[in-house]
């Protein structure tokens, strides 16, 4: 059975304590791989690898270290097949999926900062003709990068990539429910030539690690992607330390269909928005509103499009509804339908989970699932489910969704369907998110912020944003003679 390794220091490293975790296929629900689970111990020698990497690689002139990655986005898109493959095994998302979207997304990712930081100006200030200010942008150290198992190449490489480019040096804590990727791309840094240190990954259980990592007076700066639950316990560890800390966190997103919209696109990309990924994505627009003169057309035409989402085999180039990540997440999936339930909603396609026949029958898969007839400030319409399920409420006027589409901790990002420009911009502006999209979903520039309000988040990821957490700004002053 393969052995998802450590990379410490340039080296794959088995744990101190020789601890493993099972790692199951979510489509068929059988440990096909074990997960190394560090201690403490591990992480210690990841950070003082990193700490003695650091000068070095800070040193490196920008055009070599921007050789040395560029040569990593190559290698990914030389072994897109493999990783693609590997990312649906893992994480239960069809193949189609890995292949359009997370792997070519995951050297995009080094391709654009290499990019970027070429042009990531210093500046300079004169004062009149007696003197001149500067600022100078220089790199952390060494650095953490937590990145989640909805999207695991994709977002792993989303945090790292800047940090390296910048030159700090970083260890990097994937998701041990989705750890095969970032253990492919370790390989894929050693066979670039990214010299010892500069780069540590390490797998396992998050709480055996979590407060050495943060903690850690050499560790500078922590970036997370995950639950809010979890970034609360982070900040909470960093704060002390005044060290810098970025958090992109849970979203329960409104998606806003007003009654002068595209209809076509308008119900188009809810369902894109409502199940891609199994809904599990923090971008997802779980709570859908509609203007009550379309509801009742726009509901029975959805649930046409999600009766027809029939999960199955992962790797089956026709799948386009995959395995929930775990048997965890799985169960409490289910719960929250059932919630639904007692909270009085009616179910009106999906809801439960489905047994594909064959090698699949054990996988964890749930039909695509709306509901209606919630309340917005129930349960149901306030908590992170983070799966595929949406519910649908209809709306009066503009007044009462904005305050529906508020009323959650969460602030990711928001959709809004309208010809009406006017209407557009006045409702985007009152609207609690980092991100609006109108007229569309999930339309991505990765020059753009990407963050989130309220419980979703703090600071900004995404072009100069990303540089500018990952460096220290420091201001020169020169007084002529």
């Amino acid at each position: 059975m393969k052995e998802i390794l450590n990379y410490i220091n340039g080296e794959f490293c088995k744990p101190s304590d020789g601890s493993f975790l099972e790692n199951e296929n979510p489509a068929t629900g059988k440990v096909y791989s074990k997960i190394a689970n560090s201690n403490s111990e591990d992480a210690m020698k990841a950070i003082e690898s990193a700490h003695r990497a650091f000068p070095s690689w800070k040193a490196t002139p920008l055009h070599e270290r921007i050789r040395v990655i560029r040569k990593v986005a190559s290698l990914i898109k030389e072994k897109e097949a493999e990783l693609a493959k590997a990312e649906s095994i893992d994480n239960g998302k069809p193949l189609s999926v890995a292949s359009s979207v997370d792997i070519p997304r995951a050297s995009q990712n080094f391709e654009y900062f290499c990019d970027a930081v070429t042009q990531y100006n210093q500046n300079a200030y004169p004062m009149d003709d007696f003197a001149l200010n500067y600022t100078l942008k220089e790199p952390l150290g060494a650095v953490v990068c937590i990145s989640p198992w909805n999207l695991p190449l994709y977002l792993l490489t989303w945090k790292i990539a800047p940090a390296l480019v910048v030159g700090n040096t970083v260890i990097a804590k994937p998701s041990e429910v989705t750890p095969m990727t970032a253990f492919m791309l370790s390989e894929i840094f050693q066979e670039a030539g990214l010299p010892n240190g500069v780069i540590n990954i390490l797998h396992g259980e998050g709480a055996r690690i979590g407060e050495t990592l943060v903690n850690d007076k050499r560790v500078k700066a922590v970036s997370f992607t995950g639950s809010t639950a979890t970034g609360k316990i982070l900040n909470q560890l960093a704060a002390p330390h005044f060290k810098k800390v970025s958090l992109e966190m849970g979203g329960k997103n409104p998606n806003i269909i007003f009654d002068d919209c595209d209809y076509d696109q308008a119900l188009k990309h809810a369902g894109l928005a409502s199940f891609a990924n199994q809904g599990q994505i923090c971008l997802c627009g779980s709570r859908l509103f509609v203007h009550e003169s379309l509801y009742e057309k726009f509901k029975k035409d959805l649930v046409e499009k999600a009766s027809k989402l029939t999960p199955g085999n992962p790797l089956d180039a026709k799948t386009r509804q995959g395995a929930i990540v775990s048997k965890e997440h799985f169960k409490k999936i289910l719960s929250f339908i059932e919630l639904a339930k007692e909270e009085g909603g009616k179910i009106l396609c999906g809801g439960e989970a489905y047994k594909p026949q064959g090698e699949n029958e054990n996988g964890y898969f749930i039909k695509p699932t709306i509901i209606e007839s919630l309340d917005p400030y129930c349960r149901v319409n306030q908590e992170e489910i983070f799966g595929p399920v949406v519910t649908i409420t209809p709306f009066k006027d503009e007044e009462q969704v904005i305050t529906w589409a508020n009323s959650t901790e969460y602030g990711l990002s928001s959709s809004i369907w309208t010809k009406d420009i006017n209407k557009a911009h006045r409702v985007a502006g009152k609207i609690d998110a980092g991100i609006v999209w109108i007229n569309t979903w999930m339309l991505r520039d990765l020059r753009t912020p990407f963050g989130g309000m309220k419980n979703s988040g703090v600071g900004r990821e995404g072009g100069f944003n990303a540089f500018n957490f990952f460096t220290e700004t420091k201001n020169v002053c020169i007084k002529y003679n």
